[in-house]
């Protein structure tokens, strides 16, 4: 038992793949796993602690043990984690070899999520009271060394004699008078890694400690983190096979494109499921590209067989392939399936050679497109042309003709092959001679039988229900458009807004379709709609469009749209909003008390994250939350170079803007100093080789921003020369939040220098660490988030900003930076996104008699449900002042720290938090009842084994349970976009 769990965090710790299942769980459950108990072992004597989960002791082992776990606590604390009464008693049960086992296990899973298992060490080591205060003195010192330096002749700085050597492997020539080895880790001239073992290292000074001083701020310097977990003991390897089905469980039931997360995860969980007894996959997979992931996943037994092989002799493996084929109801299936075989992205966003198919699989997937009817699946290959020509070069379509017709039809059609019988008329159609005479008799013959279908002159032509969409909308036809979209409602919602633009006044039509589509669309598409439809009350000023890509990019143009009627608009909205809280009150049983966080305002409900970062807390793009009060922040970046990327030098950078988004400067490589102390940057490192890589910081200190007349701060990570972060062998980047004390500008290795607060510690500190987020985009440039200054508010953005040539600077980007952030924040100011918050609110006014609003001083509102009082009354009484039913406390009222509260009024009587069936937190402080189902951004202190924990995605995806006919529409062009938003 104790080798699978070290075996499992190795393939973690390694960074090659997704991670191992143990990490898997600690992530998304906050529960750790251990052995059973081994009925061999000899039982402790007396009292000594003995749980599921354990290995018994003896009494000497368990006083060992007992030692161990006090100091796995420990370190678990410096990494902003607690242990649980049970799990600190699973672990001390354990023999001392096996808790150091998976102890370690443990600390290393963590450790790569914070981005702790990296050396850190920034160029200036005494950062940040020793960066240079004059950042172009600096440069004119190195400039100086680089074209004047010689060896054996005085320093061309302070003219001593024996101070020049040169530097390995770089051999520039560095005076060690003028370049303090003690403070540089790099070459100071050209800033590059040097030989570890080069003389000019030398052991640097020592940091004090975080809390070495004994003053009445020193708890608050060391306060947990908001992210801070209190990890859970799931029980034993058992246990966590059922935990992992029920992940796996949620991320099948998902109707939106996973995040790269969630795809990595699920990879996982899947290796932990059989290929041949399926009673753990539902019959129905709503998200395409995650039915694709798993259809692929499946056939992958036969991915190492040659082309030729014969098909497996296992009945078994061939009712796998009868059942991928059942479960392929769209021509785009097919192509996703193809494009995860052969090592791409189900989005289909790059387009992957098509690995080569066994004879089995082609078959199977010539099954499945045989089995569309030509008339739908002809417009949907036609989406994708050239990567579905591709496709139907390796499915072989025309050789297995007789056995599957409608599949060759197909191909027939999109290829625009030219029949011969047409061929002396046809000559100078496009498209390839199809030489074959029964062959064309054939599908001709096919052809007949499917109405809509013509192949009687020179070529295979399909009627398309997409050409008569844009023919009725290019003439301004809206009745037979409406009429056209209805039986595609996806593509109606999206089309929305430009048909109330035409309908103009005379909109009636348009809204009377929408009580029948909307119980048809996915929760993506239903809330999306509502947001860019709600945006439509106001002036229009501004567009921004992200682009379907393997990463998020945003444009940004002048809205010139004409606007909808006002009375059209607020008629659509109502109907939207109405069939969200619908959908809410069906998604679950009613409950008599919801729990909702004011704090949840800010963040955004997620329609899709398929080009969401990886990140230790997961963030949908455009939420605003606010910092950590009496707290500066300290922005990390690290990396390593790896054989294809070459050197890499990445850059993290500042933009600095007023109100009125002017630039009012920056901080980066070429300004280290914004303010003397307001933004201090730690270096420019500009290569990281393995296995050290390189890492560098900037250290914001708000207020005294705020004093230099900073409103936004725009944090921006480069390539310097351009190297696509995906070709790296890591990179990540993240902030932390630290004690709010000034920074003295003076090296501490001066006689007498005292260093500043933000010397003290560690310069990566895995307790401050409140976010981490990879990059493994194919940009060289990403946006990850914006900061209000005096608003004290951090707006998660995660854009990767496209920038062509190369030497990126921040102070070059200014200008687009400015456009981008005004865009992005007003964007998601204006409610064009649906907020978790508002959703969370609408859920609980569907589903309680009475929602406790906590507000962020720590006192409570409740409402009550009043008597004959609909959902979207009561949502809407929700959050307003003059909405509660007299029922208001304050902190003192909330026992143990927000485990509960007391009826001052005639709202709620006196009762706990306990009561509560639903809540949605920011963090997971409050005690809840058993089964409990809840949403917490940091989960704190909630155990997945007694509450259900639920994801944002899954809060936006418990809407689909209400949607009329979801997974069981007919296959063809439509049911894409209808499925997936």
């Amino acid at each position: 038992m104790t080798t699978e769990i070290r075996q499992d965090n190795d393939r973690a710790a390694t960074g090659a793949g997704p991670r191992g299942l143990a990490a898997v769980l600690l992530s998304r459950r906050g529960s750790v796993y251990l052995p059973a108990v081994d009925d061999d072992a000899t039982t402790p004597p007396g009292n000594a602690p003995v749980s599921p989960g354990s290995a018994r002791v003896s009494s000497a082992d368990a006083v060992t043990s007992s030692a161990g776990v006090v100091l796995l606590e420990a370190e678990l604390l410096e990494r902003g984690y607690l242990l649980s009464v049970p799990l600190r008693a699973a672990y001390a049960a354990l023999s001392p070899g096996a808790l150091s086992v998976a102890g370690r296990a443990l600390l290393a899973d963590v450790d790569e999520a914070l981005g702790a298992d990296r050396d850190h060490t920034p160029l200036f080591r005494g950062f940040p009271d020793s960066t240079p205060e004059d950042t172009y003195a600096f440069y004119v010192d190195r400039v100086l060394t680089l074209l004047l330096q010689n060896p054996e002749q005085p320093c061309v700085l302070c003219a001593e004699m024996g101070t020049v050597h040169a530097v390995s492997p770089c051999a520039h020539l560095v005076c060690r008078n003028c370049f303090d080895g003690s403070d540089f880790a790099a070459c100071p001239i050209c800033h590059r890694r040097i030989d570890a073992d080069d003389p000019f290292l030398r052991p640097a000074a020592r940091r004090p400690e975080a809390d070495e001083q004994a003053d009445e701020q020193a708890d608050e310097r060391r306060a947990l983190p908001d992210r801070t977990r209190v990890l859970a003991f799931g029980g034993d390897l058992a246990a966590r096979d059922t935990a992992a089905c029920e992940e796996l469980r949620g991320l099948l039931d998902r109707t939106a494109a996973l995040s790269p997360q969630d795809a990595d995860d699920l990879a996982t969980l899947l290796d932990t499921r059989s290929r041949t007894d399926l009673w753990w996959l539902p019959r129905q997979l709503p998200g395409r590209e995650t039915k694709a992931r798993v259809l692929a996943w499946l056939l992958r037994p036969w991915a190492d067989r040659p082309a030729s092989a014969p098909a497996p002799a296992s009945a078994g493996q061939a009712e796998v392939l009868a059942d991928v084929t059942a479960r392929i109801d769209t021509a785009t299936d097919i192509l996703r399936l193809l494009a995860v075989w052969s090592g791409g992205d189900p989005g289909l966003v790059d387009r992957p050679r098509i690995a080569p198919l066994p004879r089995p699989v082609r078959r199977c997937l010539l099954a499945a497109l045989d089995a569309l009817d030509p008339k739908l699946a002809v417009p949907d290959m036609r989406r994708r042309r050239r990567a579905w020509i591709a496709a139907a070069h390796a499915l072989h379509a025309f050789e297995y003709a007789t056995r599957y017709p409608r599949a060759a039809l197909a191909v027939a059609a999109l290829r625009e092959v030219r029949l011969p019988e047409a061929s002396g008329s046809g000559g100078s159609l496009p498209g390839a001679l199809l030489a074959d005479a029964p062959l064309t008799t054939f599908l001709r013959s096919t052809a007949e039988q499917h109405p809509g279908v013509d192949a009687t002159g020179a070529k295979v032509t399909v009627e398309t229900w997409g050409g008569k969409v844009e023919s009725a909308l290019a003439s301004r036809d809206t009745v037979t458009a409406v009429a056209l979209l209805a039986q595609r409602p996806g593509e109606l919602l999206r089309r929305l807004d430009h048909l109330l633009r035409l309908a103009g006044a005379d909109a009636g039509h348009v809204l009377d379709a929408l009580p029948a589509a909307l119980p048809r669309v996915s929760p993506a598409v239903l809330l999306s709609t509502l947001g860019a439809l709600r945006s439509r009350r106001q002036p229009p000023r501004t567009r921004v469009f992200f682009p379907k890509g393997g990463s998020t990019q945003a444009y940004v143009a002048e809205d010139e749209r004409a606007a909808p009627t006002p009375t059209a608009v607020e008629a659509a909205v109502s109907a939207l909003t109405a069939e969200v809280l619908r959908r809410a009150a069906a998604a679950g049983p009613a409950v008599e008390l919801a729990v909702v966080d004011a704090a949840l305002d800010g963040v955004i409900a997620p329609f899709t994250q398929r080009t969401a970062s990886r990140a230790l807390v997961t963030l949908p793009r455009g939420s605003e939350l606010a910092l950590p009060e009496g707290k500066s922040l300290r922005f990390f970046l690290h990396w390593m170079e790896s054989e294809e990327s070459g050197t890499t030098d990445l850059d993290l950078s500042l933009a600095l803007f007023d109100e009125q988004w002017q630039h009012v400067g920056t901080c980066d490589y070429t300004e280290l100093r914004f303010a003397r102390t307001a933004a201090v940057h730690s270096g420019d490192l500009t290569s990281a080789p393995a296995p050290q890589g390189a890492s560098e910081f900037i250290d914001l200190d708000l207020d005294e921003l705020e004093r230099a007349g900073v409103r936004y701060a725009v944090a921006v990570c480069f390539s310097f020369n351009s190297v696509p972060f995906v070709e790296l062998a890591e990179a990540f980047a993240g902030f932390m939040a630290r004690p709010a004390r000034p920074t003295r500008p003076a090296r501490p290795t001066q006689p007498g220098a005292e260093p500043g607060e933000g010397g003290r510690g560690e310069v990566f500190d895995p307790r401050a660490v409140e976010q981490r987020f990879d990059l493994t985009s194919s940009s060289c440039a990403v946006v990850p988030l914006v900061v209000d200054v005096p608003g004290r508010t951090m707006r998660w953005l995660d854009i990767a900003e496209g920038v062509t040539g190369t030497h990126h600077a921040v102070h070059r980007h200014a200008s687009r930076l400015a456009v981008l952030g005004d865009a992005l924040t007003d964007l998601f100011a204006s409610g064009a996104r649906v907020g978790l918050g508002e959703l969370a609110t609408w859920q609980a006014a569907a589903r309680a008699t009475t929602v406790a609003v906590r507000h962020a001083d720590g006192s409570v509102t409740a409402y009550r449900r009043r008597e004959g009082e609909g959902a979207a009354e009561f949502a809407a009484r929700i959050g307003a002042p003059e909405g509660g039913d007299g029922a208001h406390y304050g902190g003192d009222g909330i026992h143990g720290g927000g485990y509960g509260f007391h009826d001052g009024g005639d709202g709620i009587p006196d009762g706990e938090f306990t009561r509560a069936g639903l809540a949605y937190l920011h963090r997971g402080d409050i005690q809840l009842a058993e089964n409990c189902e809840v949403f917490a951004l940091h989960p704190g202190g909630l155990d997945a084994g007694s509450v259900r924990l639920r994801t944002a995605a899954d809060v936006v995806n418990g809407l689909a349970a209400a949607a009329a006919g979801l997974g069981t529409r007919d296959s063809g062009l439509g049911t894409e976009g209808l499925m997936n938003g």
